[in-house]
């Protein structure tokens, strides 16, 4: 068996801009990478790196050729753990890059078994979380807009972004305009620990399920002082990067939030659920604005998750791939006839 490896770079306009604590996203560049093999099946992942984990577009473009490479020398995508653990051993940083060559592998695996990837993994597809619909920090009048019409399309659980001075304001429109939503909050690492404390007593009250990282990864201890005294659970992401991540944050939160582009690969972000589940910990898988080349192949993971935050690419104003249709949030991995992730291209 052979196997020819290419990738491309795509720069995808969102929706409309997407604001959080640390700033204000237009466009999202990811980078699609496809593995064919001698019999012409090819199998397709994406990469969306993100700056704040040091990577982004130009640096994945820069170490894909050595990546593809260790892929064309093994030559058969069904050895995922030889050419992941070589990967590693070329390309120790840059996950998201290693991210989308693990998700062309076990596309193109699955494709040539002509199983849908939940069924490779043995996993049961009916057993799975919906994804929650993210709203960004706008404008009032914006923000009610969006929770209603994310609550009026069927999604029952909204992520808000939070991290400023207007955040009461903010969770309360969202709770006016979506009155049965489940609410979650993110504040992506902009508060103190006393401020998160403060800020879980009003949003137990406004009926809000849990505070996604709200204090600085470098903080371990401030992580671990608003677990303690918060009114909500806690969920760990900045702090949580990679399964090693997990033994260190395990008595400073409740449930862990992990991300393909994080961990780098499928099989080390399976590896990370287990170790989370192994330190008594829930988990929740999210994502970056990707495109659905990776978006689909997360949702195959989905049966494994107490929590989804899976919305990346509905956030985008045109997908160049076909994904999970996500209707009223759910992830609907019965419904699915394709074999691989499901990614189609447009």
């Amino acid at each position: 068996m052979s196997l020819e490896a290419a990738f491309e770079r795509v720069s995808m306009e969102l929706e409309e801009p997407f604001t959080i604590s640390r700033g204000t996203q237009t466009e999202a560049e990811n980078l699609i990478v496809r593995v064919t093999d001698d019999e012409g099946t090819t199998g397709v992942g994406g990469a969306a790196p993100a700056r704040h984990y040091g990577e982004t577009a130009d640096t994945v473009e820069a170490v894909l050729p050595e990546l593809l490479s260790v892929v064309e020398e093994v030559g058969d995508p069904h050895a995922l753990t030889t050419i992941e653990s070589r990967m590693t051993e070329v390309v120790q940083d840059n996950p998201a890059a290693r991210c989308a060559v693990s998700i062309a592998l076990h596309d193109l695996a699955a494709k040539r078994l002509d199983v849908p990837l939940y069924r490779l993994w043995g996993l049961d597809a009916s057993a799975t979380p919906n994804t929650s619909f993210t709203v960004g920090i706008d404008t009032t009048e914006r923000i009610r807009e969006k929770a209603a019409d994310a609550a009026d399309a069927g999604y029952p659980i909204l992520k808000v972004k939070l991290g400023g001075d207007r955040d009461r304001e903010i969770v309360e429109t969202v709770r006016e305009a979506a009155p049965d939503a489940t609410i979650r909050v993110d504040a992506n690492e902009a508060w103190t620990p006393r401020e998160t404390v403060e800020k879980s007593e009003w949003l137990a009250e406004l009926g809000v399920e849990f505070i996604e990282q709200p204090v600085p990864a470098e903080d371990p201890e401030g992580l671990k002082f608003a677990y303690e005294r918060s009114a909500l659970p806690i969920a760990a992401d900045e702090s949580c990067v990679t399964a090693t991540d997990i033994p260190r944050i395990a008595d400073r939160c409740d449930i862990a939030n992990l991300k393909l582009m994080k961990t780098g690969g499928l099989l080390e972000a399976r590896r990370a659920i287990a170790t989370a589940r192994s330190h008594g910990l829930e988990v929740m898988l999210g994502c970056m604005i990707e495109s659905n080349a990776s978006i689909a192949a997360a949702t195959h993971l989905a049966p494994l998750l107490d929590y989804a935050d899976l919305d990346g690419s509905l956030l985008l104003a045109e997908d160049p791939f076909e994904g999970p249709a996500f209707e009223g949030g759910a992830i609907s991995l019965d419904d699915v006839d394709r074999a691989g992730t499901g990614a189609v291209e447009r």
